[in-house]
């Protein structure tokens, strides 16, 4: 029943406009966004505040690897790998220092690695243009799998199919995918060596668990989420520019974890889908 409402879901909200399709897309990247971020608050109790950091890699990874910026126009099995891995590395590179702090200090730090890399993008269009600054990367290439553009509305099977109804299905399916693997590895054994050390890291480390190596996986593996979204957000809008990574987005995301009940998957998804689609139904009441 579920599968038969998520597949009929983008036709119906269409006959309301295709703006309530981005919607639900965007939502199924926050949906992306607080699955990734429930593997490191809610599993390792570890609070990140600049998990946005690693949406905006993963976007400007793909910004720059498929447009025109740099001339290049390198297929999706190419750039998106590049950014997840890319993001990984980011991930652990923020691990590293921040292994030994807990609470609050840790708050602060993963805050300023977020708005550190915010004012990177910002910043380096000089001497040499990488991310062309405020301005941003735009005529980014779409989706693309040989001949099927998700980009361009088209007809299958006598069945007319628009862009934003494309990415729906590619999204979908990419979130369920995230949506196993969070299963699989809560109920692995570096799922309960996050949940010991989330309870207690002394008791954690006392039995054998090698917590940093294991903070380090938890780091890592949120931001391959956080690198995917951001690869998809790119090449569904198009354009990207450092005001779309924000410390706001990524306040966001942890209330979106919060909200749902950390390292609560089904509550991780319902409180993304709350938080990104309810304000615009709201939006679309009280605004005539």
């Amino acid at each position: 029943m579920i599968g038969v409402v998520l597949a009929i879901l983008p036709f119906v909200l269409g006959m309301a406009g295709q703006s309530w399709i981005r919607t639900l897309n965007f939502a199924l990247l926050y949906v992306m966004l607080a699955l990734g971020l429930n593997i490191v608050v809610g599993f390792a109790g570890l609070l990140d505040l600049g998990y946005i950091a690693f949406y905006a890699v993963g976007a400007y990874v793909w910004a720059m690897l498929a447009s025109p910026h740099f001339g290049l126009h390198l297929p999706f099995w190419m750039v998106l790998p590049a950014g997840i891995a890319l993001a990984a590395v980011f991930g652990v590179l923020l691990g590293f220092p921040v292994l030994r702090l807990r609470g609050d200090y840790l708050a602060i730090v993963t805050l300023g690695f977020g708005e550190i890399i915010r004012i990177f993008m910002n910043n380096l269009d000089a001497p040499v243009n990488i991310t062309n600054g405020p301005q941003g990367i735009n005529r980014v290439d779409t989706f693309k799998i040989g001949d099927f553009i998700f980009g361009k509305a088209e007809t299958l099977f006598g069945i007319r199919i628009t862009g934003p109804e494309k990415y729906y299905y590619l999204l979908l399916l990419i979130t369920l995918l995230i949506v196993f693997i969070c299963v699989r590895l809560q109920h692995s054994r570096i799922g309960r060596a996050w949940e010991a050390i989330r309870e207690d890291e002394i008791a954690a480390k006392a039995m054998g668990i090698n917590t940093r190596n294991v903070k380090l996986l938890a780091f890592a593996m949120g931001a391959t989420f956080g690198g995917v979204a951001g690869g998809l957000f790119a090449s569904m809008q198009g354009f990207v520019s450092p005001e779309s990574f924000s410390l706001t987005e990524s306040i966001s995301v942890l209330c979106m974890v919060v909200l749902g009940g950390m390292g609560h998957i089904p509550g991780v998804i319902v409180g993304a889908l709350l938080l990104s689609v309810f304000p615009e139904l709201l939006r679309s009441v009280v605004v005539p």
